[in-house]
C-alpha cells in the first residue's frame, strides 16, 4: 500500500479499507479510548487509593500504639493505683491549716531539745504551690557544731515534712556558734482552695 492508496480511502465507507488500515484504526482507536478512560474515571481512582493508603497507614500506627498501651493496661493501671498510693501518704505529710501551728511548735522544740538557743524564730508568709503551700520559717539559733546536726536530724525525724535551706553558720563569742537558715514546712491545699 503506497501513499496514493492511502489519500483515496473513502471516510464513508471504511468497510472497504484494507485489513492492515483498518487494524491501525481500530489500534489507535483503542489507545485513545485507554486513554481518554484513564485519564477521566482511573485517574481519580488512583489518587483516591493513595489517599486511603495513607489513611490506613495512620490508622495502623494509631492502631499498633493503642494496643501496645491496652497490652499494658493492668501494669499501668497496678502503677497507677501505686502512685496514687504513694501520693496519698505524702499528702498525710502535709498538714492542714489546723496542724501548721503544731508543726511549728515541733520545730522550736525540737531546736530547744538539741541544746540550742533561739535568737529569731520568724514565721513568713505562705507562698501559693500547685496543690501545696510552703510556710518558711526564719531561724537563727546559738549552739555548737554537734547540736546543730542534732537539731537537722531531728527535723528529718519529724512526722512531717519539713526542710532546711539557706544554712549559714558563723563563729560567736566562746566556741558558740551562730546557726541562720530558712526551715520550710508545708501544708495541703484542699479544693476549697486552702
Amino acid at each position: 500500500m503506497n501513499m496514493q492508496e492511502l489519500n483515496e480511502l473513502d471516510l464513508s465507507n471504511i468497510g472497504d479499507w484494507p485489513a492492515v488500515v483498518k487494524a491501525i484504526l481500530i489500534l489507535i482507536l483503542c489507545v485513545l479510548v485507554a486513554v481518554g478512560w484513564y485519564f477521566l474515571y482511573t485517574e481519580d481512582q488512583f489518587k483516591e487509593l493513595e489517599r486511603v493508603e495513607r489513611v490506613e497507614q495512620d490508622l495502623r500506627l494509631d492502631f499498633e500504639g493503642k494496643q501496645a498501651k491496652a497490652a499494658n493496661l493492668e501494669a499501668y493501671r497496678a502503677q497507677l493505683a501505686e502512685m496514687q498510693e504513694s501520693f496519698g501518704a505524702m499528702l498525710r505529710q502535709l498538714p492542714n491549716r489546723t496542724e501548721v501551728a503544731d508543726l511549728l511548735v515541733d520545730v522550736s522544740q525540737t531546736g530547744l531539745a538539741a541544746g540550742l538557743e533561739f535568737e529569731l524564730f520568724q514565721p513568713q508568709p505562705e507562698i501559693p504551690k500547685d496543690f501545696y503551700a510552703e510556710l518558711p520559717i526564719k531561724v537563727r539559733v546559738i549552739g555548737k557544731y554537734h547540736e546543730f546536726g542534732e537539731f537537722v536530724s531531728g527535723l528529718a525525724a519529724l512526722p512531717r515534712i519539713v526542710t532546711i535551706h539557706n544554712v549559714g553558720i558563723s563563729p560567736r563569742k566562746e566556741g558558740d556558734l551562730m546557726l541562720e537558715a530558712t526551715v520550710r514546712t508545708y501544708r495541703y491545699l484542699d479544693e476549697a482552695g486552702g
